[in-house]
């Protein structure tokens, strides 16, 4: 049997511990954020619908979105036994120059509009971690500002072609002559994508108020407080501001765009430059032939055509077509620092976020994107331990399995347009 005693106070406490409150309410959210999901629901309880959905959602029925998150919780890791890596190296050498992380943080449009503090939190929070920070052509702080608040940190600029191109020149020319060492030149954008969720919120700049939205937001008067007593909300690069997404990328972006506007481009940047939004094996190849510093595998955060390949299946096929030596990067759906491991175990050299990077902020600010970065860099680390490897160069494919729910019905169905129309002919 069991003897029992009454508690000895003494004992008790050195069993019990309370612990100290945090009365900061910013900090005691944060600290309670284990993941990036936690983040989110965080910024979705913080921010007003319109502005919290044009983050969150994706185009049309958002099927690209959740295929490719789905494709980052579908790996199976292969862990080696009694390999220790008691201190791990997560640094890595992205475009000629250091990043302390494998991961930056992409170019996201509207920014200030999901938090006050917007690129400008995202720069100075790259500046602190060690990790690149882009601005978008549709960002809503100039070239010259983020400059200022990664004074000496990476900043790379990516660059839509506009109808007027003189625009985009003038851009480029902007950033170059503040600093920015890469420029990415996004070719996914010729038309906008049907972003519904923004349709059906009349989310514009500036915001069009409606009952639904005005009762949306009562519940958050601290978003409307910043809203309304720090600057006006506007384009930093562009001069037209009205309108809704949809509208304002069909108003400014242009259809035509081909390999002669990046031959143009290329004239005039002096840096690095990656294309982003290469979706298939044939276009991948063609570009590492023309000599472009790298390529970025992405279908928009699946903002652009629904339905469209997943970054992460397609990963392997284009560096066992472009060699493993090529600069690969990739995004969409990335939301756990084992996705990005997962990613760099397949062939990529570097990954960005975006979604990750904006639930921080709209969480709380500065210190969310802080909270972004950490959660990732922990989330590395541990997966890097547990699989047994000290550096992101020991990563390797056999570390990896995709499981694949979604297989083409012939192997003709998978092939690239081009690839296809080639065959044809011959």
């Amino acid at each position: 049997m069991v003897t029992r005693q009454l508690p000895v106070p003494s004992e008790l406490f050195e069993l019990m511990k309370f612990k100290k409150p945090e009365l900061n309410g910013k900090k005691r959210r944060l600290q309670g954020a284990l993941t990036i999901g936690d983040l989110r629901s965080i910024a979705k309880r913080r921010t007003p619908k319109a502005a919290f959905d044009y983050t969150d959602g994706a185009a049309e029925g958002e099927l690209s979105l959740t295929r490719a998150r789905q494709a980052f919780e579908d790996v199976e890791f292969h862990p080696s036994i009694l390999r220790p890596a008691e201190r791990v190296d997560m640094s890595t050498t992205i475009l000629g120059g250091l990043s302390a992380l494998p991961f930056g943080i992409a170019p996201t449009g509207f920014t200030r509009l999901m938090q006050t503090e917007g690129e400008i939190a995202g720069a100075s929070a790259a500046a602190a971690a060690g990790i690149p920070f882009t601005l978008s052509t549709l960002g809503t702080t100039s070239i010259e500002d983020v400059k200022a608040a990664n004074p000496h940190g990476r900043n790379w600029f990516q660059l839509y072609v506009m109808r007027d191109r003189e625009i985009s020149y003038g851009l480029a020319k902007r950033a170059a002559e503040a600093g920015f060492d890469t420029l990415m030149f996004t070719v996914d954008t010729p038309v906008a994508g049907a972003r519904l969720r923004d349709k059906r919120n009349g989310f514009s700049i500036p915001p069009q108020l409606t009952v639904g939205t005005i009762i949306n937001a009562i519940p958050r008067p601290w978003w409307w407080y910043d809203f309304l007593t720090t600057p006006k909300l506007e384009f930093a690069s562009l001069a037209t501001t009205g309108g809704t997404v949809g509208e304002l990328l069909n108003a400014a972006m242009d259809p035509t765009i081909s390999y002669e506007d990046l031959a143009v481009i290329r004239e005039i940047w002096p840096g690095k430059i990656v294309i982003k939004g290469v979706q298939n094996v044939e276009d991948s190849k063609r570009l590492i032939d023309l000599g472009v510093d790298g390529i970025i595998l992405s279908n928009h955060g699946g903002r652009q055509l629904d339905r469209a390949p997943i970054p992460f299946h397609l990963l392997p096929n284009v560096v066992r077509e472009v060699g493993k030596d090529a600069t690969i990067m990739i995004d969409t759906g990335i939301m756990n620092g084992a996705d990005i491991v997962a990613s760099i175990a397949l062939g990529a050299k570097f990954t960005l976020i975006g979604r990750a990077y904006l639930y921080g902020l709209m969480a709380g600010g500065r210190e969310g994107v802080d909270r972004t970065i950490a959660i990732l860099r922990s989330e590395i680390e541990r997966t890097m331990q547990l699989l047994g490897v000290a550096s992101l160069e020991e990563l390797e494919p056999g570390h990896v399995t995709q499981l694949t729910r979604l297989v083409p019905v012939s192997p003709a169905l998978s092939e690239a347009p081009a690839a296809a129309a080639s065959r044809a002919r011959a």
